[in-house]
């Protein structure tokens, strides 16, 4: 959800690799511990992909819920960059 808005649904099924492979891989890289998040990336039709295209921005509330485990919440917000540009 963005905003409160439901803008995409997914399974995990819909995942290139299944939670039990990225778990396995992963645990093998770093160290796992209880309440880790694993960011796995987005499903199509987000973004630059939808019609008309939508981004985050500042100040914006991204929703993100998984059915019988619960949901987490992120505020977007932008930083100055420094140094960019001639």
């Amino acid at each position: 959800m963005v905003d409160g808005a439901e803008v995409r649904r997914a399974r995990t099924g819909d995942l290139v690799f299944g939670p039990a492979e990225l778990l396995a891989y992963i645990s093998m890289i770093v160290p796992l511990e209880p309440g880790d998040l694993i960011a796995t990336g987005t499903p199509g039709g987000v973004g630059h992909a939808r019609e008309p295209m939508r981004y985050l921005t500042a100040g914006s509330v991204l929703t993100t819920r998984i059915d019988g485990l619960g949901e987490c919440a992120n505020t977007c917000r932008a930083e100055k960059v420094t140094g960019a540009g001639p």
